[in-house]
């Protein structure tokens, strides 16, 4: 026998599960600890996304339990449940799933995650996983033990029953693993449910940890994230391959109706144009093009300027949200946020999103910290290797207040930096999915955020420091003031008036100067405001009183406060200009505290507290 079919023999298909049982650290199982956060991560993925789509509010607990030599790991959602069928696939088959197929933003893709966990947790404590799905709440939960037949690829249902679970819908997946339970600020469970907080703030997600710590991460939203829709692919997204496999297998008789059902921006006005620019009649059959006809209509497609892709297929965080996740989880001075427009790379839509935190509980002389999302997941891992980080290094920090000793490079001060990325394909750089590839467009607009909310920080400091040294300057006026007032007083023998006015001028600020005349057990009250500054201020004024005041002017709103009434003006007053403001109540009546500005620094306002 000829020796080339002797190894001819020995040649035979391996499935994907056996290759990445010899290959896990690919899919980010390479060490104890971080075996433990994929696992869990992916869950709550899974988890997440299954709420979403049904228009639940997520609600997932997490325990990790020392049980022997192995962590167990359950997580339990509120989600739509499984159907009983569907259980083994989805936990027990890799590369299965209902999304690989589907353009539009979500956390899974591959159909790779939870499975994965499932691979690794026999792999290392050769125990079957536990999976319980319930669909509503009048039928029957579906309890299934599970393992992977790694040559096939397919699940093996060890065991499966019917049961009784207290919850009227859910899932609960509960995994034996080798691991490392380690609790840091970052790469942990706990950092990592953390950081997904932040940027999921409709989900409440509870952690119990093996010691019994529980941690709740309460929602801070009722509001669910904007639904994201499937798209047709973007013509300037196709390779020639991809081109030929869609005309031969597509099900549509004519060309024209091809393009213009099979791919998104693409009109029946712009599908004539690609015909004839490629020299092709659009009533021909898609089947029949040749290999050269399929070149010539690749090649109208980037001669013919499309429409960018539809948007509808992101679900982004929002500045808003974004703010109110960096303040659940940080105590900060100063939030800045930024949402770039829609951009393309090769055909798939995406986003940036920038939130910027300073101040505050931060360290000043450590790093800045960097949360990199991509479709609201949370990146915990390879950070030096990261699109994301690359941007964040470019930036020449120094020039927005941030300290950079090196001159590149992370910066250094009291800030948090969060970069999200929404797409309907994010880069990943492998199938571990933990950095973004160095895509250009990519890195452009992760660039242009950051420089945008970098540009509000240098604002905010800016004003900062003026204001510390308008403070400075009017600790000492009001040192030395009263007792130039007090000597003069006492030489005149008049009494000691009140400094107030005097350093309203001197310091440029708004006067709030409060005045009370009685008269037949009434009491006229009048707020006189002056603006001494060079700039139009406005603002609103409370005055809390006891009981309600007649005759007021101009008209207030008020709003009753059970214990008194909050009256209050929206004001704008031009430099020079002063107003007056005037009520009656009775004697006995008197407001409640000094008068109240909202809206202007307290540096800038002279006889009134600030809120």
């Amino acid at each position: 026998m000829e020796i080339a079919e002797e190894l001819a023999k020995q040649q035979k298909a391996i499935s994907v599960a056996e290759f990445f049982e010899k290959n896990r650290q690919i899919l980010g199982f390479d060490s104890a600890p971080r075996a433990l956060i994929t696992c869990v991560k992916e869950a709550v993925d899974n988890s997440l996304d299954a709420c979403e789509d049904a228009g639940i509010l997520p609600d997932i607990f997490v325990q990790i339990k020392r049980n022997g030599d192995y962590y167990q790991v359950i997580v339990e959602d509120n989600g739509p449940g499984i159907v009983p069928d569907e259980i083994p696939r989805v936990f027990a088959k890799l590369l299965y799933g209902s999304r690989f197929h589907t353009l539009r933003q979500s956390r899974g893709q591959q159909g790779i995650g939870i499975s994965a966990g499932v691979l690794y947790s026999q792999l290392t404590s050769g125990k079957p996983t536990k999976v319980i799905s319930k669909i509503a709440p009048g039928r029957p939960a579906r309890y299934c033990e599970l393992t992977i037949n790694t040559a096939k690829n397919e699940p093996e249902i060890i065991k499966e029953e019917d049961m009784d679970w207290e919850r009227p819908r859910g899932t609960r997946v509960e995994l034996e693993m080798e691991g490392s339970y380690v609790r840091s600020r970052r790469q942990s469970v706990f950092g990592s449910l953390k950081s997904a907080a932040i940027v999921n703030p409709h989900a409440r997600i509870t952690l119990v940890e093996p010691e019994g710590n529980v941690e709740v991460f309460e929602r801070a939203t009722e509001a669910l994230p904007k639904k994201a829709y499937a798209i047709q692919p973007h013509p300037a997204g196709i390779e020639l391959g991809e081109l030929i496999k869609l005309l031969r297998y597509t099900d549509k008789k004519k060309l024209r109706v091809f393009l213009k059902e099979t791919f998104s921006s693409i009109g029946t006005i712009s599908a004539q144009e690609l015909c004839s620019r490629a020299g092709l009649d659009p009533e021909a059959s898609p089947t029949g093009l040749e290999h050269e006809e399929a070149k010539r209509l690749l090649s109208a497609f980037k001669q013919l300027k499309m429409k960018s892709p539809p948007v509808d297929c992101l679900s982004p965080i929002g500045e808003d949200l974004i703010k109110t996740g960096l303040e659940k989880e940080f105590r900060l001075d100063f939030i800045a946020t930024t949402i770039r427009p829609v951009s393309v790379y090769s055909g798939n839509p995406f986003l940036v999103e920038v939130g910027l935190g300073f101040g505050g509980e931060l360290e000043k002389e450590s790093r800045v910290e960097i949360l990199r999302f991509a479709n609201r997941v949370p990146l915990v891992y390879q950070q030096g290797a990261c699109a994301v980080t690359h941007a964040v290094e470019s930036v020449s920090w120094k020039n927005y207040s941030l300290g950079q000793p090196t001159g590149s490079g992370v910066p250094v001060g009291p800030a948090v930096l969060l970069v999200h990325i929404a797409s309907t394909n994010i880069p990943f750089t492998s199938e571990s999915k933990d950095a973004v590839a160095d895509v250009p467009e990519i890195l452009v607009e992760i660039d242009l955020g950051l420089k945008e909310v970098a540009r509000k920080l240098r604002r905010y400091l800016s004003r900062q420091s003026v204001l510390s040294e308008r403070r400075e300057k009017e600790e000492i006026i009001r040192k030395i003031l009263p007792r130039i007032a007090k000597k003069l007083s006492d030489i005149l023998d008049r009494e000691e008036p009140d400094i107030g006015p005097v350093v309203a001028k001197i310091m440029g600020n708004l006067l709030v100067f409060r005045r009370k005349v009685m008269q037949n057990g009434l009491t006229k009250v009048q707020i006189e405001v002056e603006n001494h500054s060079d700039l139009v201020r406005a603002f609103k004024l409370h005055e809390v009183l006891k009981q309600e005041a007649v005759a007021v002017s101009p008209a207030a709103k008020v709003i009753s406060l059970g214990d008194g009434y909050d009256y209050h003006w929206k004001l704008s007053i031009a430099p020079g200009e002063s107003t007056t403001l005037s009520y009656t109540i009775h004697s006995d009546d008197a407001p409640l505290g000094e008068p109240v500005v909202e809206g202007l620094d307290a540096e800038i306002v002279t006889g009134a507290r600030v809120i």
